[in-house]
């Protein structure tokens, strides 16, 4: 029976670990690299050298891989709470075996750092830095109050300020989008833990939802929203760009809708549609990049 068990996990594997890297995600990290390269670094007369430059696509192929491993890692010391939180959406132990689980996390850290050596010393840190702390946060940290959301918020940041770091160009600019990433990723993770509140709870986890209860949490959310429309309207005043300043208008709809049901939000369900919310605006600011 368990030979049984063993081989049906194997036809598996594939579809389990591609389901455990969040491949919706990892696309979107794709997609804000090369949108910082293209947008943000290149000028109006080379930005297609950059889109077929190779070491933009290898340096974006180590941020993702790291991504994954960190998704990968974070769900198998996880598996317990999952069972509580999501058990239909478990993959750790019923799809893929623990063990290559763990392969698979390892493989996929190795090629995400030895890639970003290749590429520069500067990326390789940086690469092995994220790699560590993903696996220190799925391990210690997002068990504690606001530092795992710090840190997953950093890292968001991070993938968009390495492109600069690899090109040594437009640091600023490269920077404010990184620090509405990091904003809007801080709101998100905050919201996940009130959405994983009973699983959390359960294992002695002390998230910011668990210690302080979800109202004084939702009032934390409001002031955060706040600070990061006010940062939208405070960078595109800074650079004078009036057309960017006119598409965050456009942006605050989903902002106002996001706060509207962010006020009523009770459920789970509630707050699962409010971190899909995050999401979609994150993805609105990525694509204002292509303004510049």
């Amino acid at each position: 029976m368990k030979t049984a068990d063993r081989a049906h996990q194997d036809k598996l594997l594939i579809p389990g670990i591609i389901r455990l890297t969040r491949l919706p995600n990892l696309i979107i990290i794709a997609l804000a690299q090369y949108g910082t390269a293209v947008f943000l670094i290149a000028r109006p007369d080379n930005w297609f050298q950059y889109v077929k430059d190779f070491h933009l696509l290898l340096l974006s192929v180590s941020t993702v891989l790291i991504a994954a491993a960190g998704y990968i890692i974070n769900d198998y010391y996880d598996i317990k709470i999952d069972f509580i939180n999501k058990p239909d959406r478990v993959v750790v132990g019923k799809l893929v075996r623990r063990r290559k689980v763990i392969m698979a996390h390892t493989v996929l850290n190795v090629l995400g750092v030895l890639i970003g050596f290749y590429l520069s010393l500067a990326v390789g840190i940086i690469n092995f830095m994220a790699a560590f702390l993903l696996w220190f946060y799925s391990n210690q940290l997002k068990r504690l109050p606001f530092i795992g959301n710090f840190c997953i918020a950093f890292l968001t940041g991070l993938a968009i300020t390495v492109v600069s770091v690899y090109y040594h160009a437009n640091y600023l600019l490269v920077n404010y989008y990184a620090l509405f990433a990091f904003s809007i990723s801080l709101v998100r993770e905050i919201i996940k833990d009130i959405e994983d509140l009973k699983g959390d709870a359960t294992f002695g986890c002390r998230t910011l939802p668990i210690i302080w209860g979800i109202p004084r949490t939702k009032f934390l959310l409001y002031g955060l929203t706040a600070l990061f429309t006010c940062l939208l309207f405070l960078v595109s005043g800074i650079l004078g760009n009036w057309l960017l300043v006119i598409y965050f208008f456009t942006l605050m709809i989903p902002v106002t809708v996001f706060l509207a049901r962010l006020i009523r939000a009770d459920t789970r369900r509630d707050f699962a549609l409010l971190s899909s919310l995050c999401k979609l605006i994150m993805l609105g600011g990525i694509l204002s990049m292509g303004f510049f």
